[in-house]
């Protein structure tokens, strides 16, 4: 949607969980030598000012990236992911959070490839101005979900797409189901992220239905909540469903969401949810 800005979320418990599921599973692309594509179909501005005043209206990353950043305790994947944020900062001083196209660009090769589609006028001039000069990146003005079809399959013939509407919209729910059966007729044998919120348990209910029924095989589920369901305005929980997952992927969420959950959750509140909608048979 037109109105919607990352910004007031930049760094909060979703995008912990999101951009841990994006590193895990480029890192495992990157144990071969073949080169791969990332498409990122809501790429937004590539990277945010936590000390700006969007991200300090709610000062939403206070519950993500704030509470992970001092820690020495951290389990590896989550020190990674806050490696990576730290190389945007100054030491020891959390100013800027990186969104997925910069946390991609830190992991991709000479011969890698990063396609990004944003539709916001203002977001995709600051997207331009980030990937510029970079060969590897492509950025396209235009709606993800329908244009991102047109990049499949990639020449690459290996490669991840992250799917991270708003979901401000409640036909977003119906879309993204709609275009990844469109995409893996595509690009079978990719990688696809779905990132989405808890807000009303129903509707995750009925995309997870909806997403069992497509047919589509090697599929499972990452949730991170930090407070239980509630019928009161907020996001209380999010996940990732991922097609095709690296076959490492669940042991080590299986790790690392449980500490997040108690880290990040509100007041005892955390919980998590691993689960394989679909098999791989």
């Amino acid at each position: 949607m037109l109105s919607y800005r990352h910004s007031f979320h930049a760094g909060n418990f979703a995008d912990v969980l999101k951009h841990i599921v994006l590193i895990q599973s480029l890192d495992y692309l990157n144990k071969k030598d073949k080169p791969w594509c990332c498409v990122d179909t809501h790429a937004g501005p590539g990277k945010y000012e936590l000390d700006g005043d969007y991200a300090l209206k709610n000062r939403e990353f206070d519950n993500g990236i704030a509470k992970l950043w001092r820690r020495n305790d951290l389990p590896d994947s989550v020190a990674h992911y806050v490696s990576l944020i730290k190389r945007f900062n100054k030491p020891d001083q959390l100013t800027r959070y990186p969104g997925s196209p910069l946390i991609a660009k830190q992991l991709l090769r000479e011969k890698d490839r990063l396609c990004l589609c944003e539709l916001h006028n203002t977001e995709i001039k600051l997207l331009t101005a980030e990937a510029k000069k970079d060969k590897r990146i492509k950025v396209f003005h235009a709606d993800g979900l329908k244009s991102s079809l047109t990049l499949l399959p990639p020449l690459e013939r290996r490669g991840l797409v992250l799917i991270d509407p708003s979901y401000e919209i409640k036909s977003d729910y119906q879309q993204v189901v709609e275009t990844l059966v469109a995409m893996h007729k595509r690009f079978a044998v990719g990688t696809y992220a779905l990132w989405y919120p808890v807000i009303e348990r129903s509707r995750n209910r009925k995309l997870e239905r909806a997403l069992q029924a497509t047919g589509i095989k090697n599929m499972q589920l990452f949730e991170l909540g930090i407070r239980a369901d509630s019928n009161e305005h907020g996001m209380t929980a999010s996940g990732m469903i991922v097609i095709n997952p690296p076959w490492t992927l669940m042991a080590e969420m299986q790790q690392v969401l449980p500490w997040l959950a108690d880290v990040l959750g509100d007041n005892g509140e955390g919980f998590c949810r691993m689960e394989t909608l679909v098999g791989d048979g």
